[in-house]
């Protein structure tokens, strides 16, 4: 009888998962009739425009202005008009000077997902998974939702179900096809539209280091960019002191960048490293807002599951040492996937060389054959074609889905 009552492990937490999705759509679902209840009651602001907008971007956060830019500036070039709502207020691109662009903050949090669950748009743009899954519901009155990447990566590392119910996704290269299919089929879901786009926000960087004049800054001396991630399983937490010490021993100048959640998440950790270290001659701490400067100044980054590690080497194409470590997918859609390392993950030899505990006491070595290692610029150039795909063509594959889409709907109605 136990053997017939036992769920392992990874099916458990998945059914854990689905039950916690379930519940929370429920709350949400009960919230967003309160919602309509009170905008009806008091006229609020967030009723449903009778005007309906055909192309309607959103950004859930400032730091996302490279990937919609692009976009934004190829609407203005077209003269074609199109709006951008963002839950930032200080978002750079409510700066930008347009005449076809039409430019809104909406707020922040749940009043954000209030406006936007009575949007009346044609084509809704976003990068924001987890639609129709917690606060942020499809609106009866918009006609088709496009998820566009922020990143090169695996899909399948959102969160469970976070994109199951957008219409289409704008991929940045055919590698994302096939877990998307496969998770379509495992739940019986209308297969979505699958348009290889590119990545505006790679075309974007990738403009920055030319106009930079490249993706090395000279300063003199040979330099290590140390930028891990954040939590228990990130470098600072497993190998902090060995790791830095070990790097001071070389005689390479090192910047040591922390993620910008260990400001808050684990403030103690990094004031005791930050007293242990001080900035010296050969050593500064980097907590820069924008990462492109010290990513220009590095020759070499040691890092752990951070996305950074991808930025770094294929659009500055740099090698990397990165930590070998167990990837927890227990919480995203990779976890239907029994046995199948993510993307994100089985591409790291490609552009890097692994660090093991034992190797730390020989970093140096591993740093210096990582410079200059053919294999691995033949690997970055092998990943750079096969993911990122339509090089600085991103922006406009973008605006001709959106416009072409837009009229096949109108057209059938």
């Amino acid at each position: 009888m136990n053997c017939l009552l036992y769920i392992d492990p990874g099916t458990g937490s998945m059914l854990f998962s689905i039950l916690i999705s379930a519940v929370a759509a429920l709350f949400f679902l009960a919230q967003r009739v309160i919602l309509k209840i009170r905008f009806r009651i008091s006229g609020g602001r967030a009723a449903v425009s009778s005007e309906k907008i055909p192309y309607l971007i959103f950004s859930d956060h400032k730091r996302y202005d490279s990937v919609f830019e692009p976009v934004m500036d190829e609407f203005e070039k077209r003269r074609v008009k199109a709006v951008f709502w963002t839950a930032s207020a200080d978002d750079p691109l409510l700066d930008k000077q347009y005449e076809y662009v039409e430019t809104e903050f909406i707020g922040e949090g749940n009043k954000a997902y209030a406006r936007l669950n009575l949007a009346n748009a044609g084509i809704l743009l976003s990068t924001t998974p987890g639609l129709n899954v917690y606060q942020w519901k499809r609106s009866k009155n918009v006609q088709w939702y496009v998820h566009m990447p922020h990143s090169v990566g695996d899909l399948t590392l959102y969160r469970m179900f976070g994109l199951d119910f957008y219409d289409a996704i704008l991929m940045a290269g055919n590698f994302q096809k096939r877990k998307v299919r496969l998770l379509e089929k495992m739940r019986k879901e209308k297969p979505k539209e699958l348009y290889e786009a590119g990545l505006t926000y790679f075309d974007s960087l990738d403009e920055r280091v030319k106009k930079a004049g490249g993706g090395k800054k000279e300063n003199g001396h040979f330099t290590v960019l140390l930028a891990p991630s954040w939590g228990v399983n990130s470098l600072f937490n497993r190998f902090g002191h060995k790791l830095i010490d070990a790097l001071i021993s070389t005689g390479y100048y090192l910047i040591i960048r922390p993620h910008p959640q260990s400001v808050t998440a684990e403030k103690d950790m990094l004031d005791e490293l930050m007293m242990a270290y001080p900035e010296s001659d050969h050593l500064e701490w980097n907590f820069d807002a924008d990462n492109f400067e010290v990513l220009r100044r590095s020759d070499i980054m040691i890092s752990d599951f951070s996305g950074v590690i991808y930025d770094f080497s294929l659009v500055f194409e740099k090698p990397v040492l990165y930590l070998e470590s167990e990837f927890d997918t227990s919480k995203n859609d990779a976890a239907w996937i029994k046995d199948e390392i993510p993307w994100t993950v089985k591409s790291l030899p490609k552009v890097g060389i692994p660090i093991h505990e034992e190797d730390i006491s020989n970093i140096k070595d591993l740093i210096d054959k990582a410079s200059v290692s053919r294999e691995l610029i033949r690997g970055r150039k092998q990943a750079s074609d096969e993911d990122w795909t339509h090089k600085g063509k991103a922006a406009e594959r973008v605006a001709d889905y959106m416009i072409g889409k837009y009229e096949k709907l109108n057209m059938e109605k």
